[in-house]
Order: structure tokens, then sequence, then C-alpha cells
């Protein structure tokens, strides 16, 4: 029997938790509710849920230093995360996607919709778990990628990576020498095809360079195109 995946709902609105409450249990999903900031990450360290539901307005904490905390903590920083916002605003999606979010929901939205977007990305996470499986390990220079356990290693000493940058990194070293383009980038990561989103991809790859020292120099830019791994 398969595991029933577990949702963290984090909304301070309380219709708004029972109607998606009801909504992923129908979908035979379990959930957990925080209505605070604090709350919900002490039920993400504790809990261990399989996705994040995270509102960006909230009564303690914001949505975005909350994501900030769960993708710098190493317990947690593996976590897919949906933002929810009344925000519609392109600053505020590309803020949400820059700090680590997976993918972002305007409201006011049906919660039909909201159910795919969770099923797409827990697909998109289990489809690299399962490429990662078949294969080992990925050597360019001083770096080792452990495929299998999603580590990176530069000089044996591993390098805390969340999920956005490790497969921002596999990307680019798989296919060492050519140049991806940001668009390419930012559709086959984040499954994205916006243009108004591809500074995303900057914010990421600074990140990514300084995470690996000196193995960052790997990764070089092109110039009105995009980026690659040096040969």
């Amino acid at each position: 029997m398969n595991k029933k995946k577990k949702i963290l709902i984090v909304d301070d609105e309380k219709d708004l938790t029972k109607l998606l409450d009801y909504n992923l249990k129908q979908e035979g999903f379990d959930t957990l509710i925080a209505h605070e900031g604090k709350t919900a990450l002490d039920m993400a360290r504790r809990k261990k849920p399989d996705l994040i539901i995270l509102d960006v307005m909230l009564p303690d904490l914001s949505g975005t230093e909350i994501c900030k905390i769960v993708r710098s903590d190493n317990e947690t920083a593996d976590l897919p995360i949906i933002m929810l916002s009344a925000k519609g605003e392109e600053i505020d999606r590309i803020l949400g996607l820059e700090l680590g979010a997976d993918d972002y929901v305007t409201k006011p939205f049906s919660p039909r919709e909201l159910i795919l977007r969770i099923k797409r990305v827990l697909k998109r996470g289990k489809g690299k778990r399962i490429i990662a499986e078949d294969e080992s390990f990925l050597k360019r220079g001083l770096l080792t990628i452990d495929l299998s356990k999603h580590k990176v290693f530069v000089e044996k000493k591993e390098v805390g990576l969340t999920v956005k940058e490790f497969e921002l990194l596999l990307e680019l070293a798989r296919d060492k020498g050519r140049v991806k383009t940001r668009e390419g980038l930012l559709h086959n990561i984040w499954g994205y095809d916006d243009d108004v989103f591809t500074r995303t991809i900057d914010t990421h790859i600074r990140r990514l360079r300084e995470k690996l020292g000196e193995a960052g120099d790997y990764i070089e830019t092109v110039r009105g195109i995009g980026y690659r791994f040096k040969e």
C-alpha cells in the first residue's frame, strides 16, 4: 500500500484552510494545518510533510521569511513549497521563486487548480529521484555529485545545496561545454516558460557559485544567453 502524502497547509484564513483540508483529504492526502509561521516551522521539522502550502501574509513571520528558514535548514531544505498570496504582482512571484519556492499561486484560486499544481510538484520530485537511482556519481574536476543521495562534494567536503541548486548544477554538469539558455533552465527545473522569471536563474547561479567556492568557477556566464559548465 502506498503511503499517503502529507501536506502542511500554512495560512491564517481559517475558512480557506478548512476548504483546502477537505479537498486535499478527498484527493487522498493527509493534512497538517498551521495558522502561524512559528507553528509551521515547528511542524515542518517534527512532522516531516511531503509538501508545504505557504501563504505569504501571516500574523507573525512572513511566508518569505519562513521559506528562507526552511531552505537554510538541512532538515527541511528539500521540502517542496508552493506559495500562496493575494498579491499578484510579478515582483512578488519572482521573489517567491528566488527564495526557493517550487511554485506560486495567486489568490483567489480554485482548489482543483492548486491540487493539480501539488501533484505536478510532487511528481517532478519523484521523477528526479527515479533517474538518480539508476546512476551513481558524476565527477567534474574538484566536484563529485552523488546522484543517488543528492549530495555534492568539493574535494571530498560536502556542500549543502537546496533541491533547486542541486538540480541546476546537475543540469549544467551533465552537459559540460554546452550552453544552457536561461529560458531552457527555467523550463527544465521550475516548469515555467515565462521570460519574466529568467532573473530567478541568475539569483540561483550566484548562490550556487558562492556555495561551491573554487569549484564555482566551473560555471561560466555566456553573455546574453545563459550559462555553461566548463569542459
